[in-house]
Protein backbone atom coordinates (compact mmCIF):
# COMPACT_ATOMS: atom_id res chain seq x y z
CA UNK A 1 0.00 0.00 0.00
CA UNK A 2 1.06 3.60 -0.58
CA UNK A 3 0.94 5.34 2.79
CA UNK A 4 1.01 9.07 3.56
CA UNK A 5 2.07 10.00 7.08
CA UNK A 6 1.31 13.20 9.00
CA UNK A 7 3.20 13.72 12.27
CA UNK A 8 1.98 16.54 14.49
CA UNK A 9 3.16 17.89 17.83
CA UNK A 10 6.45 17.42 19.60
CA UNK A 11 9.70 15.70 18.70
CA UNK A 12 8.80 12.83 21.03
CA UNK A 13 5.77 12.19 18.85
CA UNK A 14 8.05 12.37 15.80
CA UNK A 15 10.12 9.47 17.14
CA UNK A 16 6.91 7.41 17.42
CA UNK A 17 6.07 8.37 13.84
CA UNK A 18 9.52 7.34 12.61
CA UNK A 19 9.14 3.95 14.28
CA UNK A 20 5.72 3.47 12.69
CA UNK A 21 7.10 4.42 9.27
CA UNK A 22 9.98 1.99 9.79
CA UNK A 23 7.61 -0.83 10.74
CA UNK A 24 5.38 -0.14 7.75
CA UNK A 25 8.33 -0.12 5.35
CA UNK A 26 9.53 -3.39 6.86
CA UNK A 27 6.08 -4.87 6.17
CA UNK A 28 6.51 -3.91 2.49
CA UNK A 29 4.41 -0.75 2.35
CA UNK A 30 5.55 2.30 0.37
CA UNK A 31 5.77 5.67 2.14
CA UNK A 32 4.70 8.51 -0.15
CA UNK A 33 4.93 12.28 0.27
CA UNK A 34 1.90 12.86 -1.96
CA UNK A 35 -1.36 12.54 -0.07
CA UNK A 36 -3.35 12.45 -3.33
CA UNK A 37 -1.76 9.18 -4.43
CA UNK A 38 -1.92 7.60 -0.96
CA UNK A 39 -4.15 4.58 -0.36
CA UNK A 40 -3.73 4.90 3.41
CA UNK A 41 -3.27 8.05 5.49
CA UNK A 42 -2.01 7.98 9.08
CA UNK A 43 -2.29 11.08 11.28
CA UNK A 44 -0.18 10.97 14.44
CA UNK A 45 -1.87 13.56 16.62
CA UNK A 46 -1.14 15.93 19.51
CA UNK A 47 -3.50 17.45 22.08
CA UNK A 48 -1.14 19.04 24.61
CA UNK A 49 -2.76 22.48 24.34
CA UNK A 50 -5.88 23.81 22.66
CA UNK A 51 -4.09 24.96 19.48
CA UNK A 52 -2.45 21.55 19.05
CA UNK A 53 -5.78 19.82 19.58
CA UNK A 54 -7.45 22.01 16.94
CA UNK A 55 -4.61 21.42 14.48
CA UNK A 56 -5.01 17.66 14.93
CA UNK A 57 -8.78 17.79 14.37
CA UNK A 58 -8.43 20.05 11.33
CA UNK A 59 -5.78 17.74 9.83
CA UNK A 60 -7.94 14.64 10.32
CA UNK A 61 -10.90 16.37 8.64
CA UNK A 62 -8.68 17.58 5.80
CA UNK A 63 -7.32 14.08 5.21
CA UNK A 64 -10.83 12.61 5.41
CA UNK A 65 -11.75 14.67 2.32
CA UNK A 66 -9.30 12.55 0.32
CA UNK A 67 -11.78 9.69 0.50
CA UNK A 68 -13.91 11.73 -1.89
CA UNK A 69 -11.22 13.12 -4.18
CA UNK A 70 -8.17 10.86 -3.90
CA UNK A 71 -7.20 7.21 -3.84
CA UNK A 72 -7.51 6.83 -0.07
CA UNK A 73 -9.07 3.62 1.18
CA UNK A 74 -8.23 3.98 4.88
CA UNK A 75 -7.69 6.76 7.42
CA UNK A 76 -6.01 5.95 10.75
CA UNK A 77 -5.49 8.17 13.78
CA UNK A 78 -2.72 7.57 16.32
CA UNK A 79 -1.14 9.50 19.19
CA UNK A 80 -2.39 11.71 21.99
CA UNK A 81 -5.69 12.90 20.51
CA UNK A 82 -6.61 9.32 19.66
CA UNK A 83 -5.75 8.16 23.18
CA UNK A 84 -7.67 10.94 24.89
CA UNK A 85 -10.71 11.34 22.65
CA UNK A 86 -11.20 7.91 21.12
CA UNK A 87 -14.98 7.84 21.65
CA UNK A 88 -15.48 11.37 20.36
CA UNK A 89 -13.46 10.63 17.21
CA UNK A 90 -15.43 7.47 16.50
CA UNK A 91 -18.70 9.36 16.94
CA UNK A 92 -17.90 12.68 15.29
CA UNK A 93 -15.53 11.63 12.49
CA UNK A 94 -16.85 8.32 11.08
CA UNK A 95 -14.40 8.57 8.16
CA UNK A 96 -11.67 7.42 10.61
CA UNK A 97 -11.25 3.68 10.11
CA UNK A 98 -9.04 2.84 13.11
CA UNK A 99 -7.56 4.51 16.18
CA UNK A 100 -4.36 3.55 18.01
CA UNK A 101 -3.47 4.77 21.50
CA UNK A 102 -0.16 6.26 22.56
CA UNK A 103 1.20 2.92 23.78
CA UNK A 104 -0.08 0.88 20.85
CA UNK A 105 1.57 2.41 17.80
CA UNK A 106 3.56 -0.79 17.24
CA UNK A 107 0.28 -2.29 15.99
CA UNK A 108 0.06 0.15 13.07
CA UNK A 109 0.76 -2.45 10.35
CA UNK A 110 -1.76 -4.89 11.87
CA UNK A 111 -4.37 -2.13 12.07
CA UNK A 112 -3.92 -1.26 8.39
CA UNK A 113 -4.24 -4.94 7.42
CA UNK A 114 -7.49 -5.16 9.41
CA UNK A 115 -8.96 -2.07 7.79
CA UNK A 116 -8.06 -3.15 4.25
CA UNK A 117 -9.77 -6.49 4.95
CA UNK A 118 -12.94 -4.59 5.82
CA UNK A 119 -12.59 -4.89 9.58
CA UNK A 120 -12.35 -2.02 12.06
CA UNK A 121 -10.15 -2.77 15.01
CA UNK A 122 -8.80 -0.14 17.38
CA UNK A 123 -5.73 -0.77 19.53
CA UNK A 124 -5.41 0.61 23.06
CA UNK A 125 -2.94 -0.81 25.54
CA UNK A 126 -2.56 0.21 29.17
CA UNK A 127 -0.61 3.46 29.18
CA UNK A 128 1.39 2.16 32.14
CA UNK A 129 2.73 -0.79 30.14
CA UNK A 130 6.39 -0.98 29.12
CA UNK A 131 6.89 1.67 26.41
CA UNK A 132 7.38 0.60 22.81
CA UNK A 133 11.09 0.68 21.95
CA UNK A 134 13.73 -0.97 19.83
CA UNK A 135 11.65 -0.93 16.65
CA UNK A 136 13.11 -0.20 13.22
CA UNK A 137 13.09 3.55 12.54
CA UNK A 138 13.09 5.58 9.37
CA UNK A 139 14.64 8.92 10.29
CA UNK A 140 12.79 11.84 8.70
CA UNK A 141 14.99 14.72 9.87
CA UNK A 142 17.43 14.62 6.97
CA UNK A 143 19.81 11.97 8.27
CA UNK A 144 22.41 14.20 9.94
CA UNK A 145 20.55 14.58 13.25
CA UNK A 146 17.98 12.47 15.06
CA UNK A 147 15.97 12.49 18.26
CA UNK A 148 16.55 9.75 20.81
CA UNK A 149 13.53 9.27 23.06
CA UNK A 150 14.90 7.95 26.34
CA UNK A 151 11.67 7.59 28.33
CA UNK A 152 7.89 7.71 28.10
CA UNK A 153 5.36 9.40 30.38
CA UNK A 154 5.81 11.66 33.40
CA UNK A 155 5.46 11.51 37.19
CA UNK A 156 5.41 15.25 37.89
CA UNK A 157 1.65 15.83 37.52
CA UNK A 158 1.87 19.61 37.10
CA UNK A 159 -1.61 21.03 37.53
CA UNK A 160 -1.82 22.38 33.96
CA UNK A 161 -0.58 19.26 32.17
CA UNK A 162 -2.57 16.34 30.78
CA UNK A 163 0.44 14.24 29.71
CA UNK A 164 0.43 11.73 32.63
CA UNK A 165 -3.18 10.87 31.81
CA UNK A 166 -2.50 10.14 28.15
CA UNK A 167 1.12 8.96 28.29
CA UNK A 168 1.25 7.31 31.73
CA UNK A 169 3.84 7.46 34.46
CA UNK A 170 7.56 7.81 33.76
CA UNK A 171 9.09 4.68 32.20
CA UNK A 172 12.72 4.72 31.10
CA UNK A 173 13.96 2.84 28.06
CA UNK A 174 16.76 0.44 29.11
CA UNK A 175 20.23 1.88 28.57
CA UNK A 176 21.47 -0.95 26.38
CA UNK A 177 18.52 -0.42 24.03
CA UNK A 178 19.28 3.29 23.73
CA UNK A 179 22.98 2.72 23.12
CA UNK A 180 22.13 0.15 20.46
CA UNK A 181 19.69 2.51 18.77
CA UNK A 182 22.22 5.35 18.89
CA UNK A 183 24.86 3.09 17.32
CA UNK A 184 22.49 2.25 14.45
CA UNK A 185 21.76 5.93 13.95
CA UNK A 186 25.50 6.68 13.88
CA UNK A 187 26.05 3.86 11.38
CA UNK A 188 23.41 5.51 9.17
CA UNK A 189 25.22 8.85 9.23
CA UNK A 190 23.57 10.66 12.14
CA UNK A 191 26.03 13.09 13.74
CA UNK A 192 23.86 14.90 16.28
CA UNK A 193 21.77 13.06 18.88
CA UNK A 194 19.04 15.06 20.61
CA UNK A 195 17.84 13.42 23.81
CA UNK A 196 14.14 13.87 24.52
CA UNK A 197 11.51 12.69 27.00
CA UNK A 198 8.80 14.44 28.98
CA UNK A 199 11.71 14.92 31.36
CA UNK A 200 15.23 13.72 30.58
CA UNK A 201 16.87 14.49 33.93
CA UNK A 202 15.26 11.64 35.92
CA UNK A 203 16.17 9.03 33.34
CA UNK A 204 16.77 5.60 34.89
CA UNK A 205 15.34 6.29 38.32
CA UNK A 206 12.43 3.91 37.77
CA UNK A 207 14.47 0.94 36.50
CA UNK A 208 17.90 1.47 38.08
CA UNK A 209 16.89 3.07 41.38
CA UNK A 210 18.80 6.28 40.69
CA UNK A 211 19.16 8.96 38.05
CA UNK A 212 21.40 7.56 35.33
CA UNK A 213 21.38 10.31 32.72
CA UNK A 214 25.09 11.06 33.34
CA UNK A 215 26.04 7.43 32.70
CA UNK A 216 23.85 7.28 29.60
CA UNK A 217 25.57 10.40 28.29
CA UNK A 218 29.01 8.86 28.86
CA UNK A 219 28.05 5.75 26.91
CA UNK A 220 26.51 7.73 24.06
CA UNK A 221 29.57 9.97 23.86
CA UNK A 222 31.74 6.87 23.34
CA UNK A 223 29.99 6.01 20.06
CA UNK A 224 32.10 6.69 16.98
CA UNK A 225 30.33 8.90 14.47
CA UNK A 226 28.25 10.78 17.01
CA UNK A 227 29.74 14.27 17.18
CA UNK A 228 27.13 16.27 19.10
CA UNK A 229 24.73 15.34 21.91
CA UNK A 230 22.02 17.80 22.92
CA UNK A 231 19.78 17.72 26.01
CA UNK A 232 16.16 18.87 25.96
CA UNK A 233 13.51 19.02 28.70
CA UNK A 234 15.71 19.12 31.80
CA UNK A 235 13.72 20.03 34.90
CA UNK A 236 15.70 22.49 37.04
CA UNK A 237 15.23 20.66 40.34
CA UNK A 238 16.74 17.49 38.88
CA UNK A 239 19.97 19.00 37.54
CA UNK A 240 22.75 17.46 39.62
CA UNK A 241 26.47 18.21 40.08
CA UNK A 242 27.20 14.90 38.33
CA UNK A 243 25.21 15.95 35.27
CA UNK A 244 27.04 19.27 35.14
CA UNK A 245 30.35 17.46 35.54
CA UNK A 246 29.61 15.13 32.61
CA UNK A 247 28.64 18.08 30.43
CA UNK A 248 32.00 19.69 31.23
CA UNK A 249 34.05 16.52 30.71
CA UNK A 250 32.54 15.09 27.52
CA UNK A 251 33.42 17.24 24.52
CA UNK A 252 30.58 15.84 22.43
CA UNK A 253 27.89 17.12 24.80
CA UNK A 254 26.68 20.53 23.68
CA UNK A 255 26.91 23.27 26.28
CA UNK A 256 23.19 23.74 25.79
CA UNK A 257 20.38 23.02 28.22
CA UNK A 258 16.68 23.23 27.61
CA UNK A 259 15.28 23.89 31.10
CA UNK A 260 11.54 24.71 31.21
CA UNK A 261 10.82 26.77 34.35
CA UNK A 262 7.25 27.90 33.39
CA UNK A 263 7.18 30.80 35.87
CA UNK A 264 9.25 32.61 38.51
CA UNK A 265 6.68 33.75 41.08
CA UNK A 266 6.59 31.43 44.08
CA UNK A 267 2.79 31.51 44.42
CA UNK A 268 2.25 30.63 40.77
CA UNK A 269 4.92 27.91 40.86
CA UNK A 270 3.18 26.34 43.85
CA UNK A 271 -0.24 26.45 42.15
CA UNK A 272 1.32 24.92 39.05
CA UNK A 273 2.58 22.00 41.12
CA UNK A 274 6.17 22.83 40.25
CA UNK A 275 8.88 21.71 42.65
CA UNK A 276 11.11 24.78 42.69
CA UNK A 277 10.89 28.38 43.84
CA UNK A 278 12.44 31.54 42.44
CA UNK A 279 15.59 31.40 44.56
CA UNK A 280 16.23 27.77 43.66
CA UNK A 281 15.82 28.64 39.98
CA UNK A 282 18.23 31.55 40.33
CA UNK A 283 20.75 29.35 42.16
CA UNK A 284 20.58 26.61 39.50
CA UNK A 285 21.06 29.11 36.68
CA UNK A 286 23.98 30.79 38.43
CA UNK A 287 25.62 27.42 39.11
CA UNK A 288 25.29 26.36 35.48
CA UNK A 289 26.80 29.62 34.25
CA UNK A 290 29.62 29.48 36.77
CA UNK A 291 30.54 25.87 36.00
CA UNK A 292 29.97 26.09 32.22
CA UNK A 293 30.60 29.75 31.27
CA UNK A 294 29.59 29.35 27.62
CA UNK A 295 26.39 27.43 28.33
CA UNK A 296 23.32 28.33 26.29
CA UNK A 297 20.14 28.19 28.37
CA UNK A 298 16.71 27.79 26.80
CA UNK A 299 13.49 27.95 28.80
CA UNK A 300 9.72 28.07 28.31
CA UNK A 301 7.16 30.09 30.25
CA UNK A 302 3.40 30.22 30.71
CA UNK A 303 1.55 33.51 31.04
CA UNK A 304 -1.96 33.96 32.39
CA UNK A 305 -2.04 30.90 34.65
CA UNK A 306 -5.28 30.91 36.70
CA UNK A 307 -5.15 33.65 39.32
CA UNK A 308 -1.98 35.26 37.94
CA UNK A 309 -2.05 38.85 39.18
CA UNK A 310 -0.32 41.81 37.59
CA UNK A 311 2.20 41.72 40.46
CA UNK A 312 2.96 38.02 39.92
CA UNK A 313 3.40 38.63 36.21
CA UNK A 314 5.79 41.49 36.94
CA UNK A 315 7.87 39.12 39.09
CA UNK A 316 8.17 36.80 36.09
CA UNK A 317 9.10 39.62 33.74
CA UNK A 318 11.72 40.98 36.14
CA UNK A 319 13.19 37.46 36.45
CA UNK A 320 13.49 37.19 32.66
CA UNK A 321 15.20 40.57 32.55
CA UNK A 322 17.60 39.54 35.32
CA UNK A 323 18.46 36.05 34.06
CA UNK A 324 18.80 37.01 30.39
CA UNK A 325 18.08 33.57 28.98
CA UNK A 326 19.76 32.83 25.66
CA UNK A 327 16.63 31.25 24.21
CA UNK A 328 13.06 31.60 25.47
CA UNK A 329 9.54 30.68 24.39
CA UNK A 330 6.24 31.78 25.96
CA UNK A 331 2.83 30.14 25.79
CA UNK A 332 -0.44 31.69 26.97
CA UNK A 333 -2.02 29.33 29.49
CA UNK A 334 -4.34 26.78 27.86
CA UNK A 335 -7.00 25.22 30.14
CA UNK A 336 -7.04 21.48 29.47
CA UNK A 337 -10.05 19.48 30.60
CA UNK A 338 -9.15 16.87 33.16
CA UNK A 339 -6.38 18.95 34.73
CA UNK A 340 -6.54 20.56 38.16
CA UNK A 341 -5.74 24.02 36.79
CA UNK A 342 -8.72 23.98 34.42
CA UNK A 343 -11.03 23.94 37.44
CA UNK A 344 -9.25 26.69 39.34
CA UNK A 345 -10.98 29.97 40.05
CA UNK A 346 -9.96 33.32 38.56
CA UNK A 347 -9.22 32.16 35.03
CA UNK A 348 -7.36 34.94 33.23
CA UNK A 349 -9.01 36.42 30.10
CA UNK A 350 -7.42 35.45 26.79
CA UNK A 351 -6.52 39.01 25.82
CA UNK A 352 -4.62 39.42 29.12
CA UNK A 353 -2.76 36.13 28.64
CA UNK A 354 -1.75 37.10 25.12
CA UNK A 355 -0.79 40.64 26.10
CA UNK A 356 1.49 39.29 28.84
CA UNK A 357 3.02 36.78 26.46
CA UNK A 358 3.74 39.50 23.92
CA UNK A 359 5.25 41.72 26.61
CA UNK A 360 7.77 39.06 27.63
CA UNK A 361 8.57 38.15 24.03
CA UNK A 362 9.28 41.81 23.27
CA UNK A 363 11.70 41.92 26.21
CA UNK A 364 13.29 38.62 25.18
CA UNK A 365 13.69 39.82 21.61
CA UNK A 366 15.81 42.71 22.86
CA UNK A 367 17.89 40.33 25.02
CA UNK A 368 18.31 37.83 22.18
CA UNK A 369 19.37 40.47 19.66
CA UNK A 370 21.94 41.82 22.14
CA UNK A 371 23.29 38.33 22.83
CA UNK A 372 23.57 37.63 19.10
CA UNK A 373 25.64 40.81 18.61
CA UNK A 374 27.87 39.80 21.53
CA UNK A 375 28.78 36.60 19.66
CA UNK A 376 30.75 38.52 17.01
CA UNK A 377 34.36 37.37 16.93
CA UNK A 378 33.74 34.00 18.58
CA UNK A 379 34.81 30.75 16.94
CA UNK A 380 32.24 27.97 16.87
CA UNK A 381 31.60 24.59 15.30
CA UNK A 382 28.73 24.56 12.83
CA UNK A 383 26.59 21.66 11.61
CA UNK A 384 25.69 22.43 8.00
CA UNK A 385 21.98 22.01 7.16
CA UNK A 386 21.77 23.22 3.58
CA UNK A 387 22.44 26.03 1.14
CA UNK A 388 20.66 29.12 -0.17
CA UNK A 389 21.69 28.91 -3.85
CA UNK A 390 20.61 32.42 -4.83
CA UNK A 391 22.54 34.01 -1.99
CA UNK A 392 25.47 31.58 -2.29
CA UNK A 393 25.57 30.99 1.47
CA UNK A 394 25.23 27.88 3.59
CA UNK A 395 22.84 27.41 6.51
CA UNK A 396 23.85 25.73 9.73
CA UNK A 397 23.37 25.43 13.46
CA UNK A 398 25.81 25.98 16.32
CA UNK A 399 25.78 24.22 19.68
CA UNK A 400 23.43 27.01 20.81
CA UNK A 401 20.67 26.08 18.40
CA UNK A 402 18.29 23.14 18.52
CA UNK A 403 16.49 22.42 15.24
CA UNK A 404 13.14 24.07 14.56
CA UNK A 405 13.07 26.12 17.78
CA UNK A 406 16.25 28.22 17.78
CA UNK A 407 18.13 30.36 15.28
CA UNK A 408 20.48 29.61 12.39
CA UNK A 409 23.90 30.71 11.25
CA UNK A 410 24.57 31.77 7.64
CA UNK A 411 28.03 30.73 6.52
CA UNK A 412 30.22 32.01 3.72
CA UNK A 413 32.72 29.48 2.44
CA UNK A 414 35.06 29.26 -0.55
CA UNK A 415 34.36 25.56 -0.96
CA UNK A 416 31.25 23.46 -1.48
CA UNK A 417 29.76 22.17 1.78
CA UNK A 418 27.16 19.44 2.12
CA UNK A 419 24.44 18.80 4.67
CA UNK A 420 25.90 17.06 7.71
CA UNK A 421 29.37 18.61 7.44
CA UNK A 422 30.74 19.98 10.69
CA UNK A 423 33.01 22.96 10.16
CA UNK A 424 34.75 25.65 12.19
CA UNK A 425 33.58 29.22 11.69
CA UNK A 426 34.14 32.65 13.12
CA UNK A 427 31.06 34.77 13.75
CA UNK A 428 31.28 38.05 11.83
CA UNK A 429 27.89 39.55 12.64
CA UNK A 430 24.21 38.92 13.34
CA UNK A 431 20.77 39.65 11.98
CA UNK A 432 18.07 39.63 14.64
CA UNK A 433 18.06 36.07 16.07
CA UNK A 434 20.44 34.62 13.47
CA UNK A 435 24.22 34.75 13.15
CA UNK A 436 26.51 35.35 10.17
CA UNK A 437 29.89 33.66 9.91
CA UNK A 438 32.87 32.70 7.79
CA UNK A 439 34.39 29.21 7.57
CA UNK A 440 37.93 29.02 8.92
CA UNK A 441 40.41 26.32 8.02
Amino acid sequence: MKIFFVSLGCDKNLVDSEMMIGMLAERGHIITDDEKEAEVVVVNTCCFILDAKQESIDTILQMAELKKTGNMKALLVTGCLGERYREEIQKEIPQVDAILGTNSFDKIADAIDEVIQGKQKNYFHDIQDVPVYGKKRMVTTGGHYAYLKIAEGCDKHCTYCIIPKIRGNYRSVPMEVLVGEAQKLADDGVKELILVAQETTVYGKDIYGKKELPELLRRLAAIDGICMIRLLYCYPEEITPELISVMKQEEKICHYLDMPIQHADDNILKRMGRRTDREQLRSTIMTLRREIPDICLRTTLITGFPGETKKEFCVLKEFVNEMRFDRLGVFPYSPEEGTAAAGMKKQVPSFVKNHRRNSIMKLQQKIAFEKAKEMTGRSVKVLIEGKLPKEGVFIGRTYMDAPNVDGMIFINSNRELITGDIISAVITGSHEYDLIGEEVS
